[in-house]
């Protein structure tokens, strides 16, 4: 199964989400992204079923390793897109976060490694 953005937005916040031990509360992930908690089990039955979680009655959500490596790959996208949104374009902090949500579903995997490399040339300095 491909990722939905919908899909990777629920592993984002599970990532953000998670507690020192890696575990998320539905009512965390709930809050986070603004949907009714039928949403959030619906999602999680699904991303259980496609390996991307563990999920337990009233022990909350674990990423596996498939889910860790899907979620940083969205926030790696995200942090990009903020960077290159407000220190190449100058775009507003709030601005640029609402839009890089958006556009970190929506680009190419060559574009995606063209933009990181631009913003690593121009900055120089670390990864994101």
């Amino acid at each position: 199964m491909k990722l939905t953005s919908n899909m990777e937005d629920y592993l984002e916040a599970i990532s953000f989400c998670a507690n020192t031990e890696g575990v998320a509360r539905v009512s965390d992930i709930r809050d986070m992204l603004g949907v009714k908690t039928p949403s959030v089990t619906g999602a999680m039955k699904t991303l259980a079923e496609e390996g991307y979680v563990i999920r337990a009655p009233y022990s909350g959500i674990q990423l596996t390793s498939k889910g860790r490596r899907a979620a940083e790959e969205v926030k790696k996208r995200h942090a990009i897109f903020r960077r290159f949104l407000t220190q190449v374009l100058g775009v507003n902090p709030k601005t640029a976060e609402d839009d890089a949500c958006k556009m970190e579903h929506a680009v190419s995997k060559e574009t995606m490694e063209k933009l990181h490399a631009y913003l690593h040339k121009i900055a120089g300095a670390g990864e994101e």
